[in-house]
C-alpha cells in the first residue's frame, strides 16, 4: 500500500469514493454525513487530502492542521475494503504526520450515532473529550476525540 498527496485530477475518485464509503451512515443518521457533500476541491489544492492505493484506489484521509493541532476531518475507506484494518492503518499515517509537523495532538469529531467508528477510534488510542448538539442540524449530537502523541516521537516543526 502506498500513500501519496491527492492531485487535482482526483476530484472525481476522491468524491465517489467519500459517497461510497459514508453512504452506509445515510440511514443511521437520517442524512448525508458531512464528507458525502464536502467540495474536496479545495482541500486538494491546500495538500489536505491522502490517498491509499495498491493497485487502485483504498481509501484517504483528509487532514487540517489547526493551531496546535492536526484535526482529522474524513477518514474513508472504499466499501469493499472496509473490515481489513486500512482505516487503521490511515489513522496510523495521520499520527506520523502529526508527528513529523510537531504537533501535540491530533483530533477529529463524528456524529454520536456512528457508533462503530467511535470504538475504532478508541481501539487507536483517541479518547472523548466532549459531546455537543450540532448547532444548525437539530437532534445531531457531535463527539470529539483527541488522542495526545508521546514527545519523544516528535520533530520540532
Amino acid at each position: 500500500m502506498k500513500t501519496r498527496l491527492a492531485k487535482a485530477d482526483d476530484l472525481a475518485a476522491v468524491t465517489d469514493l467519500a459517497r461510497r464509503a459514508y453512504e452506509r451512515y445515510v440511514p443511521v443518521i437520517g442524512r448525508e454525513p458531512m464528507p458525502m457533500i464536502e467540495d474536496y476541491a479545495p482541500r486538494i489544492a491546500a495538500g489536505q487530502v491522502w490517498l491509499l492505493e495498491d493497485e487502485a484506489l483504498a481509501g484517504m484521509i483528509v487532514l487540517e492542521e489547526r493551531d496546535n493541532t492536526l484535526l482529522i476531518f474524513s477518514v474513508a475507506v472504499t466499501p469493499e475494503r472496509q473490515g481489513t484494518g486500512l482505516g487503521q492503518e490511515l489513522l496510523a499515517f495521520a499520527e506520523d504526520v502529526a508527528n513529523k509537523r510537531g504537533f501535540e495532538t491530533i483530533e477529529l469529531f463524528t456524529n454520536a450515532k456512528m457508533e462503530r467508528n467511535i470504538r475504532i477510534y478508541g481501539k487507536c488510542g483517541y479518547v472523548e473529550t466532549r459531546r455537543r448538539a450540532h448547532p444548525m442540524l437539530a437532534s445531531t449530537v457531535v463527539v470529539y476525540m483527541e488522542k495526545k502523541l508521546a514527545a519523544e516521537h516528535r520533530r520540532s516543526a
